[in-house]
């Protein structure tokens, strides 16, 4: 088995040297072969592995030794469980899709070999952080999934919007990423190994050890540790107050939001996490800390999609909210409900996004939700598999979305961590948000009257002054973005094949995939010896202890009130935008105070700016000033020549040229020498 741990790890690597290095020989078409197919080659060894998982054989061990310091191994290894073959086949099934939609999408870039060469390097990225068994090389999978979504947020580089959000990406990022740093360092430094199995064995031995962060402040090592790499998770899941990047990653082609924003990159937090059960149980503290921080995610985020114009943000905001979901379940000890939404997320916030360049294609690169409307005649495939995906994101019984999302809500019920009444209120009040936001979007893109060719109307100041992503296009050459959506004479079109099929084969398992998996990832042995829960953490076997069974559980779900918010969440989508679209701009009006706010994104970009931007610059100026030009040149280099400089300008008054001089200063100096020695010698 280990040849195909090998393929399911490096094909994708070697798909991305043929299609970067030789691409210009090969040719477009040889590109997207050479990648597709080491994605594909991936996908099949995933799922050879984890059929051999299924069947009892795991896998813990190193590749190779990479260093030896101080006693202590750094490795290149994997560790093959049920968690990691999951992680491994959606990574590589999602992968495939987005190859294949990418053909069609990307067909007329000039960078075509490039964005190929990109996406399977992000897939052999991904899968080295999802197998490694130890902290080195989950490090290394960590940041190279980070330097893969800065080069394709950027992939338009002409675009200023698009260089800012990549260059926005990556240094949020390193604020989570150096917590991540200080907890695999206090790992190393407390634990003296890097593996993932030596640490988890020792944890429970250090339950009770402190540290001092403070003189007189004792905090526990673990509670420290569990936290800070949770930080790391903040910055690449995107949780509140580090989300503030992902939004602005929209500027990256729709294949990217779909790939690394949706599906994968943003889920390594909640995988890590995951992992790190042992030790994030032994810390109540932390686990309260993720629940607050994934409650306030999932729930305030959900608000900001309400008022996105741009097709693409208001599926990344939806993504931001539905990290929160997965977060609160973390901080439950639910962590194999986590995975599970993770899984069933991945694929119906892939069909959404995918779709959602499927509209994109068919209004010639319009992305104004508010300059679409009736494309359901026009693109029947993509309105059908844009309904599922709606239906399954805000969690109708049956669909794959709901098994997962209703057992996160009862999770945060029966949690009994710091924070999780609150959560617990964020993620019931979510579902009418989730529901609301999602078929604004489906009615506005796919009923109602024809819009194209319209100038829209009733822009608040705020909205044009912080305008989406599709008005401020800035087109790469020769890429079809420089279009600017339909003219009134024109129509939508339904997209080639390669687009819709992907959509087709995303739509099942968004559909079937959650009654299938709901018993034997939550409730069996699936995920035995691989995640660990006290039993001090009562959610998950609250949730044993209530089901029925897929079909009594969806059945069960019309009497519980967050399907009925679900409901009237939908029904307040229509009745606003369909029956009575006058409404949403009365009630911005009338709460204009909320719109902006919601508008502006609770000025946290702003802050940002202001406070954390400004400020390193002027302590940067300060240092620069202060430090480079006054103390090190002023003072240092050139107050030095110029000391020389005086000296020098004293002592020349000496050199007279006339000899008696030099004679008595040669007597003088003997006579001091004298002086000095001669007395201290007879002491």
């Amino acid at each position: 088995m280990k040849t195909a741990y090998l393929l399911a790890a490096f094909a994708p690597l070697a798909g991305a040297i043929v299609a970067g290095l030789f691409g210009r020989r090969i040719g477009r078409a040889g590109a997207h072969w050479a990648a597709i197919a080491g994605v594909a080659l991936s996908f099949l060894a995933s799922m050879v592995t984890l059929a051999d998982v299924l069947a009892g054989n795991t896998f813990n061990g190193a590749l190779y030794t990479w260093s030896l310091v101080g006693g202590i191994n750094f490795e290149v290894g994997f560790l093959i469980d049920t968690l990691t073959a999951t992680m491994m086949c959606v990574v590589t099934s999602v992968s495939l899709m987005v190859h294949v939609y990418t053909i069609g999408y990307m067909a007329d870039d000039p960078g075509y070999q490039r964005f190929f060469a990109y996406i399977s390097l992000f897939t052999f990225s991904m899968m080295m952080l999802v197998m490694a068994n130890n902290f080195l090389q989950l490090f290394f999978g960590w940041e190279a999934v980070g330097l893969m979504s800065y080069l394709l947020i950027g992939f338009w580089y002409t675009r200023p919007t698009a260089i800012f959000a990549n260059l926005k990406a990556f240094l949020v990022n390193r604020v989570g990423d150096f917590g991540f740093v200080l907890g695999i360092g206090l790992v190393l430094a407390y634990f003296g190994s890097m593996d993932y199995a030596t640490v988890f064995e020792a944890a429970p031995g250090q339950a009770e050890e402190t540290i001092e962060l403070l003189p007189g402040l004792q905090w526990s090592l673990l509670t420290v540790t569990c936290i800070c790499l949770f930080i790391g998770a903040m910055g690449k899941s995107a949780q509140f107050p580090l989300h503030v990047w992902l939004p602005d990653s929209m500027e990256g082609p729709t294949p990217i939001s779909a790939l690394i924003h949706a599906a994968t990159m943003v889920t390594a937090g909640i995988f890590m996490v995951a992992r790190m059960s042992p030790l994030f149980e032994l810390s109540d503290v932390a686990l309260g800390f993720v629940i607050t921080i994934g409650a306030i995610t999932a729930l305030f985020m959900g608000f900001l999609g309400v008022v996105q114009n741009d097709i693409k943000r208001v599926v990344a905001y939806s993504t931001l909210s539905q990290l929160g979901y997965m977060t609160v379940a973390l901080g439950a000890s639910a962590y194999s409900v986590a995975i599970f939404h993770l899984m069933t997320h991945a694929f119906f916030k892939a069909l959404l996004f995918l779709a959602a360049g499927s509209v994109i294609i068919g209004m010639h690169h319009d992305q104004d939700i508010r300059n679409m409307g009736g494309l359901r005649r026009y693109m029947p495939i993509t309105w059908i598999t844009s309904l599922i995906g709606s239906l399954a994101l805000i969690g109708t019984p049956f669909f794959a979305g709901f098994y997962s999302k209703e057992s996160i809500i009862e999770a945060a019920r029966h949690a009994n961590v710091p924070g999780a009444g609150f959560a617990y209120f964020a993620v019931v009040a979510g579902v009418f948000v989730t529901a609301f936001y999602s078929f604004r979007m489906y009615f506005l893109v796919f009923h109602g009257k024809q819009r194209w060719g319209e100038a829209h109307h009733g822009h608040g100041a705020d909205e044009a002054h912080h305008a989406d992503a599709d008005e401020r296009h800035a087109a790469a050459a020769g890429h079809d973005d420089h279009h600017h959506g339909l003219g009134a004479d024109e129509t939508p079109h339904e997209s080639p094949a390669v687009v819709t099929v992907p959509l087709m084969l995303l739509a099942i398992p968004s559909v079937l995939i959650g009654l299938y998996a709901v018993k034997p990832m939550l409730f069996g042995d699936f995920f035995k010896g691989v995640i660990a829960v006290s039993e001090a953490h009562p959610a998950m076997g609250e949730l044993a202890a209530h089901f029925g069974g897929w079909f009594a559980m969806g059945l069960h779900s019309v009497a519980t009130l967050p399907f009925w918010l679900a409901v009237a969440g939908v029904a307040s989508a229509y009745y606003c935008y369909l029956v009575n679209p006058a409404l949403p701009e009365s009630l911005r009006r009338r709460f204009a105070g909320v719109h902006r706010l919601l508008v502006n994104k609770y000025y946290l970009d702003d802050l940002n700016q202001a406070v954390f931007a400004r400020g390193a610059r002027a302590i940067g100026k300060g240092l620069w000033k202060a430090g480079d030009q006054t103390l090190i040149d002023g003072i240092l280099v050139n107050g030095g020549a110029r000391m020389v400089a005086w000296c020098a300008s004293v002592v020349r008054f000496a050199q007279t040229g006339f000899l008696y001089h030099y004679a008595i200063a040669m007597i003088a100096g003997v006579a001091i020498l004298l002086w000095w020695f001669v007395p201290l010698s007879q002491r």
